[in-house]
């Protein structure tokens, strides 16, 4: 079943997907931020379409490790993700994922909106390219 991740911003969230068996991620599009009712609903109807059985929610830590109001807010996001999806819910280390995203587009043959635009989701499966990278390395966790 395929696994979902979500890179949580102030203003939009970023989705991706892996393919059937779980092998490659692949960013599945952008939400514009609403309210929390809107949110989990419209996530909760794009995971429930794909037979999503689990979420990884990226956490901005600091670069030096530290939570701060970011990384609050998405794990506060993560439990209410939880509750209205009743999917298990992980939260994974995004540092930098950003910057690698902008990266990626930077020769991308789009506008600089399209990319802005694509920058989340681009996010969303660098988040869960690393996440199945440590479950590879730790195949017992």
């Amino acid at each position: 079943m395929p696994i979902a991740a979500i890179d949580f911003g102030q203003k939009r969230i970023g989705l991706a997907i892996t393919d059937g068996d779980g092998q490659g991620a692949y960013p599945l599009g952008m939400l514009e931020r609403g309210s929390l009712k809107h949110d989990l609903d419209a996530i909760r109807s794009q995971f429930a379409e794909r037979g999503v059985s689990r979420i990884v929610v990226g956490l901005p830590l600091n670069m030096d490790g530290s939570e701060g109001p970011s990384a609050r807010a998405a794990r506060a996001f993560a439990e209410h993700l939880g509750s209205a999806t009743g999917l298990p819910v992980e939260m994974f280390d995004e540092r930098l994922t950003s910057y690698e995203a902008e990266e990626r587009l930077r020769g991308a043959a789009a506008s600089r909106a399209a990319k802005k635009a694509l920058r989340d989701a681009v996010a969303a499966a660098i988040i869960l390219e690393g996440w199945l990278e440590k479950r590879r390395a730790q195949p017992n966790s």
